[in-house]
């Protein structure tokens, strides 16, 4: 019977390692998921690893050769008890797979989980650590926020980048 083990890689070489286990007839799992990034004032998606630096192998101990594993390009190692790989709980990779397939990882929105009238802090920008009142969306990428400022509230715009709960 296919248990799943986990398999140690070299940094920056998963996918390398992915590509090289299943070319030798191993099932093998890369978890990944999405999140926004921002750089030079752009915003774009990216796919991130789930667990830098390792992955699942699926085999039968008793049945396949796995030593051919931890010589294979990119893999470190089995991630091992002794001599012996140490399997994977039932269960656990099928619902890593399930929950990336529904995108349960992915962090593409920085105000899930806010409501209207939920604190937040600003955390970048010439607002930097002030504690505001979250009202809502403006567009697609920014928020409005209300901040106390000289006495008064002020409705302010800001990036959906630049605020955490607070």
């Amino acid at each position: 019977m296919n248990s799943w083990y986990v398999a140690y890689t070299q940094p920056h070489a998963e996918s390398k390692a992915l590509h090289h286990l299943e070319r030798q007839g191993y099932a093998a799992y890369l978890p990944l998921y999405r999140k926004r990034r921002r750089h030079a004032r752009r915003t774009e998606q990216v796919v991130r690893l789930l667990f830098p630096r390792y992955l699942f192998v699926g085999f039968d101990i008793t049945v396949d050769r796995w030593r051919p594993i931890m010589s294979t390009i990119g893999v470190c190692g089995l991630v091992k008890n002794g001599d012996d790989p140490i399997p994977v709980q039932d269960g656990i990779v099928e619902a890593i797979r399930n929950n990336e397939t529904k995108g349960n990882f992915d962090n593409l929105s920085p105000t899930k989980g806010l409501r209207a009238g939920d604190a937040v802090r600003i955390v970048e920008g010439p607002f930097a650590d002030l504690i505001g009142q979250f009202r809502g969306l403006a567009d697609a990428e920014r928020v409005i926020v209300l901040l106390d400022l000289m006495g008064r509230q002020v409705s302010t715009r800001v990036s959906a980048e630049v605020i955490v709960a607070a």
